[in-house]
C-alpha cells in the first residue's frame, strides 16, 4: 500500500509519459535523467539538435547590422568635420597685419607647425611677399608648394593656395566687396581654424552677408 502513494508523487513530479510505468522502480529509472542531459551534449557535435546551431546565427546577424550602421554614421561625420573654427581678433585696419603676425607666433610657440598656416592679407601684400615676389612668381609658387613654411599672399590670389590647417586673414584695407569675396575662400582654406584679424562688426557683417 504505500507504493499507492508514492505514485501520485511522481504523477506530479515528472508529466505524464513517466506515470505510464507507474512501477516505484521505474521511478528508480528516472534517476538518470541526467540522461537528457548527456542529449544535450551532442548538441554541439553535428548530429546534435539545431536550438545550439540557430544560436550561432543569431550572434552573426546582429554583427551584420552593425557594420551598415557604422558606415553613414561615418560619412556623415566626414560632413561635418570640415568646418574650421573662426576666432575673431579685433584690430584697427592699419594694426591688422601686427595683430595677425602675434597670431601667427602664438601658434608656432603652441606647437603649430609653420607649414600649417596661411596668412593672406585684403590690404597692403606682407613685407615678406613683397619681398618673395621681387624675384618673380614662379620662385614665389615655388615656396608655397614645398610647404614647410609659414606663406603669406594677397587673398586677390588665395583661390591659387592650398588649403592648409590654419588660415590667417588680416583685413589691414580692401573694399568691403573683396573683403567679402576673400573670407568664403579663407573660409574654405582652412581645414581646422581661421583667424580673422580686424573690425569685429564688420567681420561679422561680411560673414553674415556671404552666408
Amino acid at each position: 500500500m504505500p507504493l499507492i502513494p508514492e505514485e501520485p508523487q511522481i504523477h506530479e513530479s515528472v508529466p505524464g509519459p513517466r506515470a505510464t510505468p507507474a512501477a516505484g522502480r521505474a521511478t528508480a529509472t528516472p534517476r538518470p535523467v541526467p540522461g537528457p542531459r548527456p542529449a544535450a551534449a551532442p548538441r554541439p557535435g553535428r548530429p546534435g539538435p539545431g536550438p545550439a546551431r540557430p544560436a550561432a546565427p543569431a550572434q552573426r546577424a546582429p554583427r551584420e547590422p552593425v557594420k551598415p550602421a557604422a558606415g553613414p554614421g561615418a560619412a556623415q561625420a566626414t560632413a561635418t568635420t570640415p568646418q574650421p573654427q573662426i576666432q575673431l581678433i579685433p584690430a584697427s585696419v592699419t594694426g591688422a597685419l601686427d595683430a595677425a603676425e602675434e597670431a601667427v607666433d602664438l601658434l608656432l610657440e603652441n606647437g603649430r607647425a609653420p607649414g600649417d598656416v596661411l596668412v593672406l592679407t585684403t590690404g597692403e601684400p606682407h613685407p615678406w611677399a613683397a619681398h618673395e615676389l621681387s624675384f618673380g612668381e614662379a620662385a614665389y609658387w615655388a615656396q608655397h608648394d614645398a610647404g614647410d613654411d609659414v606663406f603669406y599672399a594677397d587673398s586677390a590670389v588665395a583661390g591659387r593656395a592650398a588649403a592648409r590647417p590654419v588660415v590667417v586673414v588680416a583685413l589691414n584695407g580692401g573694399a568691403d566687396g573683396e573683403v567679402g569675396r576673400a573670407l568664403p575662400v579663407a573660409l574654405s582654406k582652412a581645414g581646422a581654424l581661421l583667424i580673422v584679424c580686424g573690425d569685429p562688426k564688420r567681420i561679422n557683417s561680411l560673414l553674415g552677408k556671404s552666408a
